[in-house]
């Protein structure tokens, strides 16, 4: 079982940056971390994963913008997230996935989840 914390959410002006964090109980030796968000009567996507093995990969709205990082001494995940806009406004999920692939535009095998950190971006 893997358990997973966000923090770091919050309220920002347009063009400017916030840091989430996650919070994991434990790592295998193959893992996917990932993070997701879901606005309002939107569909949950994927905005950028990072493996085991340190490979990253970011929506293409966040590239550029955004950066996943891990630190394995603290077992934390973190997304930076500079050059915010409005549109990036939406509920942030950590997810986490026990096997290879890491797959970014579906949460198909992320079968563990943190409880989400409301981030909002106003213009």
């Amino acid at each position: 079982q893997v358990q997973l914390v966000e923090s770091g959410g919050g309220s920002v002006q347009a063009g400017g940056s916030l840091r989430l964090s996650c919070a994991v109980s434990r790592y295998s030796d193959r893992y996917c971390m990932g993070w997701f968000r879901q606005a309002p009567g939107k569909e949950r996507e994927g905005v950028a994963i990072i493996s085991s093995y340190g490979n990253t990969n970011y929506a293409d709205s966040v590239k550029g913008r955004f950066t996943i990082s891990q630190d394995n001494a603290k077992k934390t995940v973190y997304l930076q997230m500079n050059s915010l806009k409005p549109e990036d406004t939406a509920m942030y999920y950590c997810a986490a996935r026990l096997s290879f692939p890491c797959p970014i535009h579906t949460s198909i095998g992320y079968n563990y989840w943190g409880q989400g950190t409301q981030v909002t971006v106003s213009s």
